[in-house]
């Protein structure tokens, strides 16, 4: 019986943090105190003994897109891109360690002085022994965001759900931060976030989930505890199945 008689309904599950996340009341770079909050919701999930992998992206720090769109050499700027959610995982990785959660970052490109190569079956047993791994670099490829890296880290790893957390409360038609008209949808399929064209995900990450039918759940990290809230079958944000 888990903690409170807390019965979860999730195993194994794939969260993605956007870089943004992680800069709290800050314009650029990394928060502590974003940082600590994220990680605290983090260690929740993984007392109550969830196998938990995490993707984290690098908006904080350097957009590969945003760069490419100025002059710079796409294949250079991603690159950079992944370097930066390298930055971003040992953050974590760091904060998630003080708070007694034993982690493993992994990174598709070799970083041996700082990450462990990723390998499928050495992540999932590190997941079986109950610790949280942190899917770093993307995919390794450039032209790939990480919200593909995540949906291909959740099909890799059997995955029972794509937990997307932002700082938004779900998916709405349009930033609900600029647009007060903006149309919140509590329940999604697959094809009409890619007929729609909704920015939650990129369409190569939704298409992914689709052919693996893996769902989404879209929720707001502002919130304490949204993420536990997920785990215990709760229905908050949005879903995408």
């Amino acid at each position: 019986m888990k903690p409170g008689g807390e019965t979860p309904v999730f195993k194994r599950v794939l969260i993605k943090i956007s870089g943004e996340a992680l800069m709290g009341g800050c314009e650029f770079g990394i928060d502590a105190s974003a940082v600590e909050s994220i990680c605290h919701q983090i260690r929740e999930i993984a007392q109550l003994g969830i196998e938990t992998g995490v993707v984290v992206g690098a908006g904080n720090i350097f957009r590969g897109l945003h760069a490419a769109e100025r002059g710079m050499d796409r294949v250079t700027a991603d690159n950079m891109g992944m370097l930066a959610t390298v930055l971003n995982s040992l953050a974590m990785m760091d904060t998630l360690e003080k708070m007694g959660v034993h982690t493993r970052v992994m990174s598709a490109i070799e970083l041996k002085a700082f990450a462990e190569p990723y390998i499928r079956r050495r992540a999932i047993r590190h997941m079986q022994k109950g610790r949280v791994v942190i899917f770093a670099a993307g995919t390794g490829n450039p032209y790939f965001t990480t919200d593909t890296a995540a949906s291909l880290r959740a099909v890799e790893i059997g995955a029972e759900v794509l937990i997307k957390a932002t700082n938004v409360d779900g998916v709405y038609s349009a930033d609900p931060k600029k647009h007060d008209d903006a149309v919140f949808y509590p329940k999604l399929d697959y094809m009409e976030v890619l007929t729609k064209e909704l920015e939650v995900m990129d369409s190569t990450a939704i298409s992914l989930l689709k052919d693996t039918k893996i769902p989404v759940r879209v929720v707001g990290l502002s919130t304490p505890g949204n993420l536990k809230r997920v785990i215990l079958g709760e229905n908050i944000g949005s879903l995408i199945s």
